[in-house]
């Protein structure tokens, strides 16, 4: 393994993203919605608006309502108002999985483009016979999509929450995040899940033709989120601490396990007949 090649190999690709309006546009304009301008309206509306105004939102009072009890409900309940108790809610715990999209999502654009965008810039053919391992080669791919999904990730927790804070403090009286849960997410389950997603998306790109196609089929990685989603909205699957490092353990064994497979499955000349037309 070569410590200078992969780094090199990792440098050039994230560099090449910024060249690149259908990669590094999403990146932009995902944090955006989901971590400016959703949480604002979240907490806009219920800071100028009844309950009433804001549609049927009975279902999720009634999940909060029926937490078993225990820390979560406590911390919850410790606020006077439904208000306030809703917007804790909805921003500790609702919105964990759909925050997890952000680094899911830069991770898959990026990953994406790793051998189909050799294979589109005419450097492939150098990149494969050059006297760099395989298992560098792979290695630095995966680096250059980890890095800058991570860089993203911690950029938009604290966008999050300074909105959260800043627009919520007059009905919260103070600031509420980051909670424990949140640094759990952070750095225990976004790297496990990012990597998951890079090692999936690399395998992808190493044997597409082209990068529409390569992201086509990667973003199937984000379908787990809409489910954990799915699962806090209706209360099966609520994200506390023990669930917190109980995911991104099980994911980070996945992870390991295939990215040890891939990396001695790479091979020169099966990678050069795979993308070269």
């Amino acid at each position: 393994m070569n410590k200078q090649a992969i780094w090199a190999l990792a440098l050039k690709d994230m560099k090449a993203v910024t060249s690149s309006v259908q990669i590094w546009l999403p990146m932009v304009i995902i944090p955006v919605v989901f971590c400016l301008l959703i949480p604002l309206g979240m907490v806009l509306g219920l800071r100028f608006y009844s309950l009433d105004a804001l549609g049927d939102i009975q279902a999720l009072v009634n999940t909060m309502e029926g937490l078993p009890a225990g820390p979560m409900r406590d911390s919850i309940m410790q606020w006077e108002s439904l208000e306030q108790q809703l917007l804790f809610f909805m921003a500790v715990y609702i919105m964990t999985p759909l925050f997890l999209l952000i680094p899911l999502m830069v991770a898959s654009i990026i990953a994406a483009n790793s051998f189909v965008g050799e294979k589109e810039g005419r450097t492939l053919e150098s990149l494969l016979f050059a006297p760099v391992d395989l298992v560098s080669l792979f290695i630095g791919k995966v680096l250059s999509a980890f890095l800058p999904a991570m860089l993203v990730t911690l950029g938009c927790a604290v966008l999050y929450s300074l909105t959260i804070n800043i627009a919520g403090a007059p009905l919260m009286g103070r600031w509420i995040l980051p909670q424990w849960n949140w640094l759990a997410m952070l750095f225990y389950v976004v790297p496990a899940m990012s990597l998951g997603a890079i090692l999936f998306n690399v395998a992808v790109s190493a044997r597409v033709k082209g990068f529409q196609e390569a992201y086509q089929m990667g973003v199937m990685v984000i379908l787990p989120v809409f489910a954990l989603f799915f699962g806090q909205v209706t209360g099966l699957l609520l994200f506390s601490i023990p669930i917190m490092l109980a995911v991104g353990t099980v994911v980070f064994a996945i992870s390991w396990w295939a990215m040890t497979r891939l990396a001695r499955s790479f091979d020169r000349n099966r990678l050069f007949s795979s993308q070269v037309r």
